[in-house]
């Protein structure tokens, strides 16, 4: 006899302070003058009811993985917008010292004397996200985990060595800390 299977399920707490709405198929979640917005899975089933978001999806191998999906993102909407997100880099000169500025007219962070190279390497940075020049450090913040992934993915790559050694020219910017891990 075939066995029938339930519906997965599952209830998201909201903490106080952050107001829930649905609109279509998009999640928008405030808290003071902070806004985050999501498009939702039409896989996964979303209710909002007594302070809770509730999840419902079906059993098969695509309804479970976008199921996990939407629970991850919806959690970490709630974390961005009571806590936020940090990454942390460190600025390595090994061969010429470099020198950082934030063109905050062009919202770009422009490398200066990277490698010794005359022309400036201009870094286009992700709306919404802060950052922070501390020394050798670069500190970003921001609500969207995405966005502050994106922005120190931007740094790291823009930071890349090309057509030398990688064992020698160990300079770049590197990422040192993100969220629930640390390289160091």
């Amino acid at each position: 006899m075939k066995k029938i299977k339930e519906n997965l399920k599952q209830e998201i707490e909201i903490p106080e302070g952050i107001t829930t709405s649905l609109d279509e198929n998009i999640l928008i979640m405030k808290k003071q003058d902070k806004e985050l917005r999501r498009r939702l899975s039409s896989r996964v089933k979303v209710k909002i009811e007594n302070n809770k978001i509730i999840l419902e999806s079906g059993t098969k191998r695509n309804d479970k993985r976008n199921f996990g999906t939407m629970k991850a993102h919806i959690k970490n909407m709630i974390k961005g917008l009571t806590e936020g997100f940090k990454y942390k880099l460190q600025v390595s000169s090994v061969h010429f010292p470099m020198n950082l500025e934030i063109d905050k007219s062009k919202n770009e962070l422009v490398v200066k004397n990277f490698l010794g190279e005359k022309k400036d390497r201009r870094i286009k940075l992700v709306a919404g996200v802060d950052i922070k020049l501390n020394n050798d450090f670069v500190e970003l913040e921001s609500e969207d985990i995405e966005k502050a992934g994106q922005c120190a993915t931007n740094i790291e790559k823009g930071t890349k060595v090309r057509n030398k050694d990688r064992r020698i020219f160990q300079d770049g910017i590197f990422i040192i800390e993100k969220p629930g891990r640390k390289f160091l």
